[in-house]
C-alpha cells in the first residue's frame, strides 16, 4: 500500500478504500480525491486560523485572555467564500508533529515531488459549522470548517508545504461525525472548485 500511495490515484482505488475503511468505525462516508496545496502553519504564528480568524468571530478566552491554542501545528490548504454570510476553511491536522518526522523521508520526497511526482496521502475528513450564539464580535459569521485528519502522509504533507508543491490526499468525509447537515456535505465538491478567496470582513 505504501508503494500504491507514493503516486498519484487515477480513481477511487477499491484496495486502498477497504484497508483504510477497514481501519474506521462503522458509520457512513463519502470519498473523494482532492489536490491539496498545503502550508504549514504552527500555533501562534503567521497563518494561524485560531489567532487570527476565530479571534474576530468568537473573541479571546475569557478566562486567560488569550487566543484558543490547538497544540499542534497544522496545514492550511484551501479558503473561500460560501457566501456573504459563510466562509469555508480547509485544514490537515498531522497525527504527529512533524518534528517527529523522518528528515530523509521528507528529503525523498522533496525530491520526488520536484521531478513532478504527486503522491497520494489518505485522511478521515469531518465538517464543522459553526456559529456564535451572539454577535459580539468584529466580524460575524458562520464558520465551514472541513478537517482532514491523516491517516498516512505525514511526510509527505511536510515534503509539499516545505517544496511548495502539490499533493494528492484521498478524504474519507465521515457523514455521521460533525457539526453539519446532509446538504451541507453535498455543497463541498462545488465549493472546493471555486476561486481561493480570504475572509474580507
Amino acid at each position: 500500500m505504501q508503494d500504491h500511495l507514493a503516486d498519484q490515484l487515477t480513481d477511487l482505488d477499491d484496495g486502498v478504500l477497504d484497508a483504510f475503511g477497514a481501519l474506521l468505525p462503522e458509520g457512513d462516508y463519502v470519498p473523494s480525491l482532492l489536490r491539496v496545496e498545503p502550508r504549514l502553519i504552527l500555533p501562534g504564528q503567521e497563518g494561524d486560523y485560531f489567532s487570527r480568524e476565530q479571534v474576530a468571530t468568537w473573541g479571546i478566552d475569557a478566562f486567560w485572555g488569550l487566543p484558543e491554542h490547538p497544540r499542534t501545528p497544522c496545514y492550511r490548504t484551501f479558503e473561500t467564500a460560501v457566501d456573504a454570510e459563510a466562509h469555508l476553511y480547509e485544514f490537515v491536522v498531522p497525527m504527529v508533529p512533524p518534528s517527529w518526522n523522518e528528515r530523509e523521508r521528507v528529503a525523498q520526497y522533496v525530491e520526488r515531488m520536484e521531478q513532478g511526482v504527486v503522491p497520494t496521502a489518505v485522511a478521515v475528513s469531518i465538517l464543522d459549522l459553526c456559529l456564535p450564539a451572539l454577535d459580539l464580535s468584529t466580524d460575524y459569521y458562520k464558520h465551514w470548517g472541513l478537517t482532514h485528519f491523516l491517516l498516512d502522509g505525514q511526510h509527505k504533507l511536510e515534503a509539499a508545504a516545505a517544496a511548495g508543491r502539490p499533493v494528492q490526499l484521498l478524504s474519507l468525509l465521515a457523514l455521521n461525525e460533525g457539526l453539519a447537515e446532509a446538504a451541507d456535505h453535498h455543497r463541498l465538491a462545488a465549493l472546493r472548485t471555486r476561486p481561493r478567496m480570504s475572509r474580507r470582513a
